[in-house]
């Protein structure tokens, strides 16, 4: 049961796109040609077109598409088939030549759907803000019709179903063009109230066409209403029966009923009037059956809400009078200025309307390398940057309580003992070097022990002083001769001295790896800091 549900459901989805998609030739960006050519195919009954013709109708109607080639034209007739607006006819081709054949093997039609949707788009692009006219006088005859049809019902032997076919028919036809006419007005009548710029000339003459035209409609609504609600209510018990005397009568494209295994099923849209929704959507209009209130409670509605809009006017005129007039069309032609100005001319229109002349830097200065001439437009100008406090609020002091100091002993703590163990690894690696001194090649050193090692190597070598090698005659060689050389750390209470001798090669075993220095020497020797420091205050 949920899978059956579900899927009718899509499949109506699927159908309400389908329909929708119908609709897409009118926002399309050749929308101008789209129309022309449905055009084309809306002038004439069961039109079936081939390119040529097509062509030779725009040319003769003019407009956009008239300049279309075939190719061109050809490719908006396949987006209309596929949009669904037209449909590939099948029409037998009897054609001279094979060329004649290939300019008129494809021939198009109008669907349905397409055909209706044309005649609304025309219908809108004809008569969209134009103020349609109330049929009043359609009400009068919708219950004068209602009230005979009545009669002739409860009458002794019925309505013949001719007569009853004309009467209902003409009912419907009567009761659609006077609701129509009714939802055109009101629609162009809120639209014209929804605008404050009236002058006093358009407000007179929509005072007028308040209080007389809309007013002479409500009464005659309010008036009627009730007659035709008092018909129909004599009608309703017996409008089963004369429906289906009807249908037995004439029963229309509904008796269409194919034979055969495959038969097709016909949907089939009957006429206004053959249903009983059709009646309760005619009684629902002028009595209150569901309980959402009937369309002339909504009629009266409607009209209180446009006096109330008209007295907004009127007290709008009135304060114009007083000096407080609406600004909008002055706004909107300033707006056209600025629409049409070229940038320099803008500022000039906006200092001009605005007062907006050129930027004061007032209370943050910008930076030192960015000093800003006083005709330095704000448009152009660097940005400074406003502290928050300041851009929200004006003031730069602080709001709320001030947070208590955050407590960092713990911190402290962690950071003292990683220093107290980074020292007594240091120191560890300076008394390993001191037992190894002289005898490197039989230890092997651990990485602490490398690593201040090489520290001071690298300290020692970048203070050694680089003297020239000279031969016995005096004349220069090639080469450099290092003096001994040292380093020391006084808080390990470490010394390392570097000589150079020729031919020597010291090794450094490790765990990290081995070291060979070529033509040095190293020794490790301890050193008092306490002497450093006596002979240091000697010296001073």
């Amino acid at each position: 049961m949920g899978e059956s549900a579900s899927g009718a459901a899509q499949d109506a989805g699927d159908e309400a796109r389908r329909r929708l998609n119908a609709y897409t030739y009118l926002s399309a960006p050749e929308r101008l040609e789209h129309v022309a050519i449905m055009r084309v195919f809306c002038s004439t009954l069961l039109a079936d077109l081939a390119v040529p013709d097509i062509m030779a109708k725009l040319r003769q109607a003019g407009g956009s598409a008239a300049g279309l080639d075939a190719d061109t034209l050809t490719v908006r007739l396949e987006q209309l088939v596929q949009w669904g607006n037209l449909l590939r006819s099948s029409h037998t081709v009897k054609a001279s030549s094979i060329s004649e054949y290939q300019r008129s093997r494809s021939r198009y039609q109008l669907s349905k759907l397409g055909e209706r949707i044309q005649r609304d788009a025309d219908g809108v692009l004809a008569e969209a803000d134009a103020a349609r006219e109330v049929s009043n006088e359609l009400l009068a005859l919708v219950e004068r019709g209602l009230r005979e049809l009545a009669d002739l019902v409860t009458a002794p032997g019925g309505i013949e179903p001719r007569d009853g076919l004309e009467r209902i028919s003409t009912l419907f036809v009567q009761f659609t063009e006077f609701a129509d006419s009714i939802r055109d007005f009101y629609a162009y009548l809120g639209q014209v109230l929804s605008r404050y710029d009236l002058d006093s000339a358009e407000y007179q003459g929509f005072k007028e066409l308040l209080l007389d035209y809309v007013e002479a409609i409500t009464e005659d609504v309010a008036f009627r209403a009730p007659r035709v609600s008092e018909a129909l209510g004599t009608l309703w018990q017996h409008l089963p029966a004369l429906l289906d005397r009807l249908d037995t009568h004439a029963q229309g494209l509904a008796g269409l009923s194919p034979q055969g295994e495959n038969r097709m099923e016909i949907r089939v849209q009957r006429s206004r009037g053959r249903d009983l929704a059709d009646w309760e959507g005619l009684r629902g209009w002028f009595s209150d059956t569901g309980g959402q209130g009937s369309q002339v409670d909504q009629l009266r509605d409607a009209t209180l809400r446009a006096l109330q809009s008209l007295l907004a006017n009127a007290k709008r005129m009135l304060r114009s009078a007083t000096g407080e007039m609406s600004r909008r069309k002055d706004l909107l032609r300033l707006a056209r200025w600025f629409d049409d100005a070229a940038p320099q001319d803008a500022h000039d229109i906006a200092v001009a309307a605005f007062g907006l002349y050129g930027a004061r830097h007032l209370g943050i200065p910008p930076a030192t390398d960015e000093v800003v001439p006083a005709y330095t437009s704000w448009w152009t100008g660097p940005v400074v940057e406003v502290p928050v406090a300041l851009r929200e609020r004006g003031s730069r002091a602080q709001r709320g309580r001030a947070s208590a100091v955050e407590d960092h002993s713990e911190q402290k703590q962690r950071l003292r003992e990683a220093a107290r163990q980074r020292a007594v690894a240091r120191a560890a690696a300076a008394d390993e070097l001191r037992s190894g001194s002289g005898r490197f090649a039989e230890v092997r050193l651990t990485s602490a022990a490398l690593g201040l090692l090489l520290e001071l190597l690298a300290t020692a070598l970048g203070n050694a002083q680089l003297r020239r090698r000279t031969g016995t005659n005096g004349e220069g060689t090639a080469g450099f001769d290092l003096d001994s050389a040292s380093s020391e750390d006084a808080e390990l209470g470490i010394r390392l001295t570097v000589r150079r001798t020729a031919g020597t090669r010291t090794v450094l075993y490790s765990a990290d790896g081995d070291l060979l220095l070529d033509d040095l020497e190293l020794d490790i020797s301890r050193i008092s800091a306490a002497v450093d420091g006596a002979a240091e205050a000697s010296v001073s």
